[in-house]
Formats: C-alpha cells, structure tokens, sequence
C-alpha cells in the first residue's frame, strides 16, 4: 500500500492487523523508552520497529534498535533517511538511503471522518474551500481526514531538514484524485511514483502533539478499523508559506506527495529529492 506511493529507491514493509505485533521485539535500548507504555502502545512501537528493521535488512544494513533523540525523532543508521507510521490494525515503515532522497515521510489513517472542531484547526481557509468541491465531486472520500494525513507526511519529511516544528496551517495543501484536475502548473506526470516525526496524535475533539519526526503515535480512533469501501489514489502539492528547506544549495517551497484508499485506510507519501520539483 505505502510502497506504490514511492520511488523505488524506497523500500516499504508494512503489517495489517495481528501480522502487525506477532513477532517484533524490542531492544534493550527501546524497551527503555516503552517502559511506561500500556500494553496496547507497546505492541504498537515494537512492531512499526519491526518493519523499519526489516526494511533495513533489505537495504543491506544490519538490522538494530531504533531510538529517538532530544525532539523525539527516530535515529536512523547512518547513511539512511526513514519513516515509520501506525494505526489501528496497520503499520509501514520506509526506508532509503541518503543519497537517494534528501528526505520522506509517511502517514496512514483510518478512513473516516475527521471531527469538526479538529479540521477547523489544521485547515486553512483555501483548504476548506478546496475540502468542499473534492466533497461534491466524490463523497464517498473523507478528504478532511486525507488533508489531515498529507499534512502529517509533510511534516515528517520537512523536520529532518529543518529540525523545528512546522504548523498545521503554515502548509496549504492541494489535493487531486487520478484523473481529475491537478493543482495549477503541475503535470499530469509530477507525481508519478517511480519519479524523482509525529506531529500529534488525533483525539475526538483535539489535535495532541506529540514525539516529533518520523513516527506517527495515534490515539484509540474515533471507531473500530474499516474494511471494504471505495478505492481511490491521487497525489497532492503543499505550498510551504515560512521559507522551506534548503536542499542543494537551492531552497524549496512546495513538496509533493501522493496517497491511496484502500481497504478502509488512507495512506500519504512525501518524497524531496535533492533537486526537482519545487526549488525555488
């Protein structure tokens, strides 16, 4: 699921449902930092850990434990960029090395609706408006919660660049769905996969911030896990309104990203490359 929205100098392992904690241990490394952890959040680190370690093993690096540092980010081995994300019933990790990708991040999300008084604080007014269309074009998506996610892997490839926090609403973030009208000045082709930390933790009423940097933490969702219903993918653009990273010497502004909906779960995906798209 997340792999179809990266490049293949990405590797992606992901687990759904059981799969997901069956296995994965913790090193004594970690088990210090889950120590307080109930047991629910402990399956949960243990196993998006477990698929980062497998993706490292593809990788042809040694598998080994994954802290965090001061900000609450993951420390990749040297040489490697990465993000991890879970919810309920799944998890993914991915994985790249650095001279590939100046960096990524990813996010999935249960495929339901976002309560109103937590889009009312990550959405700018152009969103709204742009919320309300993609609605009356195709409602069987909950874009609000897609927004959310998109601005989650924005997040997640723009701290390790810049190493500070970026707001919910200094990002404008431009969503289309494959086959229907992309952003202004960006090609049917711009988001192409083969081309080119958590922010918070959502909770019925509030948007929680918590550790930053490549990991999602999420609170129990509004419901149980969703199965079936539509399938759809499609990519966005998010206009960065502080002044972006620089990255090759040239500062970027936009970063593009894409995501999918499948089986009851929405999945987004940002990539900047060391030069591309967006450079200002």
């Amino acid at each position: 699921m997340i792999e179809e929205l990266l490049p293949d100098s990405v590797v992606s392992v992901e687990a759904l449902g059981d799969d997901a904690a069956r296995g994965a241990r913790l090193y004594p490394e970690e088990e210090a930092l889950a120590v307080s952890f109930v047991p629910k959040r402990r399956n949960e680190f243990a196993a998006v850990r477990g698929c980062a370690r497998q993706a490292m093993e593809k990788l042809g690096v040694a598998p080994r434990a994954i802290s965090r540092g001061d900000s609450g980010a993951p420390v990749w081995p040297a040489g490697l960029i990465g993000s991890m994300t879970h919810c309920e019933g799944y998890c993914a990790a991915s994985l790249a090395r650095a001279g590939d990708l100046a960096s990524l991040g990813i996010d999935a999300e249960p495929h339901q609706e976002l309560p109103e008084d937590v889009i009312v604080s990550v959405a700018l007014s152009t969103e709204h408006v742009r919320l309300r269309r993609l609605a009356e074009r195709d409602p069987s998506v909950h874009w609000d919660r897609l927004l959310f996610s998109a601005k989650e892997s924005v997040y997640k490839a723009w701290f390790p660049l810049m190493g500070q926090w970026l707001d919910f609403l200094e990002a404008d973030i431009d969503l289309f769905e494959d086959g229907g009208p992309a952003p202004h000045g960006v090609g049917a082709g711009a988001f192409a996969p083969g081309d080119a930390p958590a922010r918070g933790s959502l909770s019925r009423g509030s948007v929680s911030r918590g550790p930053v940097g490549g990991e999602s933490v999420r609170g129990t969702p509004l419901a149980g896990p969703v199965t079936g219903g539509p399938e759809r993918s499609g990519g966005f653009r998010a206009a960065l309104l502080v002044p972006g990273p620089v990255v090759g010497g040239h500062r970027i502004q936009t970063f593009d990203g894409r995501w999918t909906l499948r089986r009851g779960l929405l999945a987004t995906a940002v990539t900047v490359p060391h030069a591309g798209p967006g450079v200002a």
